[in-house]
């Protein structure tokens, strides 16, 4: 196949025409022509800012490709809104009122010519139009986020030639009183020489009494691609995607956590893959909300495809539309609408996650293929306490997690096969104990309060012995419980790595009982991984490699770790703690004592007591190593520092 054709290609299509345009070139044949080519130029700016290509500019019409349907809608009003003052301001006849016509189809794109179903849709749509509006095909309309300030008539369902079923129709426009949202604008690349010359071609031609003019001028600006140069992270040797989060379209603000859940089940799936690197949830999701610039998330994050989607549950009835984008073409690899009920959810999900697979050419081991398939529960009910426990872990407080930790508990009981739900039960007490807020939830002493973190992993490895948050949580706990059992405790961690390879707690978990351990330089490869796989948690990874370089005796490494944690944390009590010990080391009294200053004022704050006065949780800190001399390292540096007297 040739180079620059794409069969089988999903895309949303704009097509537009000037109505009427037969009775303004027999009013005047040059002044048409002029405002005609001037219109379609404006139109071609605003389809470029919002991340639109201009295909076709034949006559008195146009033709785009959009990835998303809400940047052409955008495109379309924001175009409409601006002809309408334009046109105002004329004082004759001669006025180019556009139609616009939005459907999303097939194409194939072949020596610059675009053919498909979704290009002869667009244009049926565009007919359907009144002067000056815009009209779309439903299935565009339920790809557009509710967060876009459009409002929409149902046009109900319409024959359209060449189409064997009905097509339902929107007309879309601006909400009373709304702006629309701002774009990015896309810089337009140098013209070829082939592309200069044919920009300054008009050729007119009269046809018949009616004097219809019609000339051709293709001057399409391309989609800028996220530049591999100005990545902020090299892109990996293996196909690199995100996962957006999915926009809620159930029109229930509650729903937002099912949302959430489903492209977060997508990237726990892709990051058992091996072949794929795959960006954490912690760092695609910061882009929830407001319209998306692929190419600059593609270029933030270092990836070269990104998926979105959107969900609608309404009572059983379940909707899924998702694409996958290539950030370096603008282009889809695909794009796909699933319907079905709750009952169906999870096979839906496998069905999308294997389509990802398939789009980007990822061959499958036999064991990846099991681990990819598998959900953990097929009881709906478990799998939705679990996503709602699953939101309320994200939001780490001492309340959310004795939430999460009641959802996941309703989940197991609802499931008692439910492998996930234990080990998510496992991390959740984890962070409880390790924040020291096992008094809250009326836990034993500090080392004792592991336990419960324990026994739910061994209850987790015991239904599935392929978890990998299950290993990762029993590396944390057997090290942290039990110290001299670290050869045991990385054993588990690597396992959790190779099982889910790109998931960068896992990475982060290893490191961190590599830094205890006594192991500290083999840790730093794994909070680089993990700080690639997540940029987003600058905070703890920060932090752990100063404790690593701390280790290492590299103190002003260490210090330049912990003092970006600290811009990125400032109230944070333990990176001042650590900073404190580093200017210890380093005998810089004087940052010493402002840290010591610092932390203390924190401490009071928060805790109503200084830290000297609380040296119960140093302690404990400092039975964390595995060795003597990296206990004394960090209490000499606190000595010198001038907290530990």
């Amino acid at each position: 196949m040739a180079e620059n054709r794409r069969s089988g290609k999903l895309a949303v299509i704009l097509h537009a025409d000037v109505a009427g345009s037969t009775g303004l070139v027999q009013q005047d044949e040059q002044l048409a022509h002029d405002r005609i080519q001037d219109t379609f130029h404006r139109f071609g700016d605003t389809i470029t800012q919002h991340h639109g290509y201009v295909r076709e500019l034949r006559g008195d019409a146009l033709l785009a490709e959009f990835a998303r349907a809400s940047d052409a809608v955008t495109a379309a009003l924001v175009f409409q809104i601006d002809q309408s003052s334009y046109l105002a301001q004329l004082n004759d006849n001669i006025l180019p009122t556009v139609r616009v016509g939005i459907a999303m189809g097939e194409v194939i794109i072949a020596d610059d010519t675009i053919t498909g179903a979704g290009v002869v849709l667009a244009q049926r749509l565009e007919q359907l139009a009144q002067p000056g509006s815009v009209v779309i095909q439903g299935a565009a309309y339920e790809t557009i986020p509710g967060r876009f300030p459009f409002e929409y008539e149902n046009r109900g369902e319409h024959e359209v030639k060449g189409f064997d079923q009905p097509v339902k129709l929107y007309t879309v426009r601006l909400k009373t009183g709304a702006t629309l949202p701002d774009s990015t604008e896309v810089p337009k690349k140098k013209p070829t020489p082939v592309a200069r010359w044919v920009a300054v071609v008009i050729v007119a031609v009269l046809i018949g009494g009616g004097g219809l003019l019609a000339w051709y001028q293709p001057w399409a600006p391309d989609f800028e691609p996220a530049s591999v140069e100005k990545m902020s992270f090299p892109l990996p040797d293996k196909p690199s995607v995100a996962v957006l989060p999915f926009q809620n379209m159930s029109g229930d603000a509650e729903q937002s956590y099912f949302a959430d859940g489903m492209a977060e089940d997508i990237i726990t799936d892709l990051s058992k893959l091996d072949s794929l690197f795959v960006i954490a949830r912690n760092s695609s999701f910061r882009y929830r909300g407001g319209a998306v610039d692929m190419k600059k998330v593609g270029r933030e994050l270092g990836v070269k495809y990104l998926l979105e989607g959107s969900v609608r549950r309404v009572g059983n009835q379940l909707r899924i539309n998702a694409q996958l984008i290539d950030t370096q073409s603008g282009g889809h690899l695909w794009a796909e609408r699933y319907d079905g009920t709750m009952d169906d959810v999870f096979a839906l999900q496998d069905q999308l996650t294997g389509q990802i697979v398939n789009a980007l050419s990822v061959k499958l081991g036999a064991n990846e293929s099991i681990r990819l398939t598998g959900r953990g529960t097929s009881n709906v009910e478990a799998h939705d306490a679990f996503l709602k426990g699953r939101e309320f872990y994200r939001r780490q407080t001492p309340q959310d997690l004795a939430e999460a930790i009641k959802m996941y508990k309703r989940a197991l009981e609802l499931d008692p096969k439910y492998a996930e739900a234990a080990a998510a039960i496992a991390m959740a007490m984890f962070r409880v104990n390790s924040s020291n807020w096992g008094s809250l939830f009326g836990l034993p002493s500090w080392f004792e309060s592991f336990d419960e973190s324990a026994r739910y992993a061994d209850i987790a490895l015991e239904i599935d012995p392929q978890s990998a948050l299950a290993h990762t949580v029993k590396g944390l706990t057997v090290y942290f419980r039990e110290r001299h059992k670290f050869d045991e405790s990385v054993v588990w961690a690597r396992k959790g790595i190779e099982l889910a390879p790109n998931d960068a707690d896992a990475h982060l978990g290893l490191a961190m009982i590599l830094v205890r351990g006594g192991e500290p330089a083999k840790s730093i490869e794994h909070l680089k991984t993990s700080r690639r796989l997540d940029p987003e948690n600058e905070i703890e990874i920060e932090l752990w490699l100063a404790y690593a370089y701390f280790g290492m005796e590299q103190y002003a490494d260490a210090a330049k770790h912990a003092e970006q944690a600290r811009n990125a944390a400032p109230e944070n009590t333990e990176i001042w703690m650590v900073l404190s010990a580093i200017f210890g080391q380093q005998g810089e009294k004087a940052k010493a004592t402002s840290a010591i200053e610092t932390l203390n004022a924190l401490r009071k704050a928060n805790y109503q007591r200084e830290f000297d006065e609380y040296l119960f949780e140093l302690e404990m800190t400092f039975k964390y190593y595995k060795n003597e001399e990296d206990e004394d390292r960090l209490r000499q540096g606190l000595l010198n520092a001038g907290i530990l007297k």
